[in-house]
């Protein structure tokens, strides 16, 4: 049988996994080392796992460096790029039997120019989910936390302590909510004109 070239003698290969740094948008890292590969460093989503491909001479240090780096290089393409409808409606579908056990189904989900006051809207009478087009290129993260807070006023209306509680689910409820309040924060600074 031929030789894994990637498995070859000579060229050790190790692979660990382990959990992310808050934030990351990931469920886990699989870090690989080869020998083969001598200064890149690379990295790509495989399902709900992220693979950063290193040398293997790097040292323990140096790996966590890089996969910090490749995370947030991961993160900013990502953001990037702007879901459409329908994708942004499959993606509410997702989060809400991630987070909900499926029970907030929103009839629409769609992007809309006319907010420019609020991050996002849900009218659960008829079962529609507005995101303020302003949202588009910030954080995945971010995004997702939107989704879900409108997703949560399908199941409870009001900002109350039910409420509350149901977005207490998702792990990045803080960071993004703190992300919109810098942004909010940041539109409010005065510009001084030729700054940069």
């Amino acid at each position: 049988m031929p030789a894994d070239p990637l498995h070859r003698a000579g060229t050790p290969q190790r692979s660990t996994t382990s959990l992310p740094p808050s934030g990351s948008g990931a469920s886990a890292i699989e870090v690989r080392r080869s020998a083969r590969r001598r200064r890149t460093v690379s990295a790509y989503r495989e399902g709900d796992r992220t693979v950063v491909l290193i040398p293997a001479r790097m040292s323990e240090a140096e790996e966590q460096r890089w996969v910090s780096v490749m995370l947030d290089k991961l993160a900013a393409q990502e953001s990037r790029r702007v879901l459409d409808d329908g994708e942004l409606a499959e993606r509410a579908r997702r989060l809400s039997d991630q987070y909900f056990g499926g029970r907030a189904r929103p009839d629409t989900v769609r992007w809309v120019t006319n907010q420019n006051t609020r991050w996002g809207s849900c009218t659960p009478a008829e079962g529609s989910i507005r995101l303020s087009h302003r949202l588009q290129g910030m954080p995945e993260y971010v995004v997702d936390y939107v989704l879900l807070h409108e997703l949560a006023h399908l199941l409870v209306p009001g900002h109350g302590p039910r409420f509350w509680r149901l977005l207490e689910a998702y792990p990045r409820t803080e960071r993004a909510r703190g992300y919109l309040e810098g942004v909010v924060a940041a539109d409010r600074l005065p510009h001084v004109p030729g700054a940069r």
